[in-house]
């Protein structure tokens, strides 16, 4: 996925500062509030970094190839976008290409998850299954809007060191997740639903884009993403 003179112009590098606050005030009707909303969410996608985008797309690629593991996490509705990761990951990039993606959540086990939680502590309730099921050149795929969950950032901190691909999508001033992960797509927003907004079309984007990267253009221009 190479960038553009456009997409290049598009990013909007952080300034090092934090990004206004939203909402900062009342609004009086909710279409007011959802045009700044759409406002604020256009502004935060314009913040996002296309050489992050690149690569994070090469690594699952290249994993996606390789016949590697991807695993995907995150709480909260950060869950809810590595559950649906699986699903675009391993259905969507698998339609009418020759690949055949080996994705897992690990959110998506709540059996496993509150038995890790109870026994143990909830701070390792993902890197205890990367430890089971995960090998070198396995790919971890962290979702986080603060980037400062403790079990997101032990679990990047983990499978770095054992020899893993790492990707994190961040928000807010990335936290420790932006520190530890290979690649960060960093998302310059102060607002938790505009952050899982963007991480969700991030995640959509990279699927479709690695899909239509293995067709051709008549298969493209006729199918429907």
């Amino acid at each position: 996925m190479s960038s553009t003179a456009h997409d290049l112009q598009a990013f909007t590098p952080p300034a090092g500062t934090t990004p206004a606050k939203f909402p900062a005030a009342p609004y009086a009707s909710a279409a007011a509030f959802f045009g700044a909303y759409a406002d604020e969410a256009a502004r935060a996608a314009r913040s996002v970094e296309p050489a992050a985008l690149d690569r994070a797309a090469a690594i699952l690629l290249d994993a996606y190839t390789r016949g590697a593991g991807v695993f995907a996490c995150g709480n909260g509705g950060s869950a809810a976008i590595a559950n649906h990761l699986q699903c675009d990951h391993v259905k969507g990039v698998r339609t009418t290409t020759d690949l055949t993606p080996r994705v897992v959540s690990l959110s998506s086990n709540i059996e496993l998850i509150t038995a890790i939680a109870n026994d143990m502590t909830y701070d390792d309730v993902f890197t205890y299954q990367l430890q089971a099921q995960s090998g070198s050149g396995d790919v971890l795929i962290a979702v986080s809007s603060s980037g400062r969950s403790p079990n997101i950032v032990r679990a990047l901190t983990w499978a770095r060191d054992h020899d893993l691909r790492t990707i994190a999508l961040t928000g807010f001033d990335g936290g420790g997740a932006k520190a530890v992960a290979e690649v960060t797509i960093h998302v310059d927003g102060t607002n938790y639903g505009i952050v899982e907004d963007l991480h969700q079309a991030i995640m959509h984007g990279l699927a479709q884009y690695i899909r239509q990267s293995r067709m051709t253009a008549d298969a493209i221009s006729s199918g429907v993403f």
